[in-house]
């Protein structure tokens, strides 16, 4: 079932949101030098890497490491990057992940290839055994403002309740923090 929904969402969005997403193409282009997409390092299931698309939102010489990390990271956004992350804007390109299978509508964020803390914890926990997602449950309850730990602690209260039903609560969730910028700090 969760599987059948991923792909049938995904392939509606893309339909429904195809002229917004080639004109957000367009704008990336015209307002920054490289592509419009940055195919990002990720881990998914069972630790094995995959290649996460999502909209150019940083200039093409910023560090390789996650945004909070970085000691100034509105030196390294484009013109419209900022504006793109503050809305989850640049998140979209990632329906293509879900729809070949590397990614879920819901489960935990996928770690960057070099978040080894990050990739460590989930593995003990059992949450490397998840389909990551686009939005998860520690997405919907903190994202950006937790630590690792607590990230882990919050993905593996997923792996243990997980429901088509609990799913479709943090997709409603994702939505209301999406219009409300919540938890966001970059």
């Amino acid at each position: 079932m969760k599987r059948f929904f991923d792909l049938f969402i995904s392939i509606l969005l893309l339909i429904i949101l195809s002229v917004p997403l080639v004109f957000v193409s367009i704008l990336i282009l015209l307002t920054s030098k490289g592509s419009f997409l940055y195919w990002s390092k990720r881990i998914g299931k069972e630790n094995n890497i995959f290649y996460m698309p999502k909209f150019r939102t940083m200039s093409v010489d910023a560090p390789e490491v996650a945004t909070h990390l970085l000691e100034n990271p509105s030196s390294y956004y484009t013109p419209i990057g900022k504006f793109m992350r503050r809305f989850s804007i640049d998140e979209f390109p990632q329906l293509y992940s879900i729809i070949i299978g590397d990614m879920s509508l819901v489960g935990p964020r996928p770690a960057l290839h070099n978040q080894k803390d990050l990739i460590l914890l989930r593995t003990k926990e059992g949450v490397h055994d998840l389909i990551p997602g686009i939005t998860g449950l520690a997405q919907v309850s903190g994202r950006d403002e937790l630590s690792v730990v607590d990230k882990v602690r919050i993905d593996r209260s997923y792996l243990e309740q997980r429901s088509f039903k609990f799913d479709l609560y943090i997709i409603w969730l994702t939505l209301l923090k999406v219009l409300k910028k919540d938890g966001v700090s970059h």
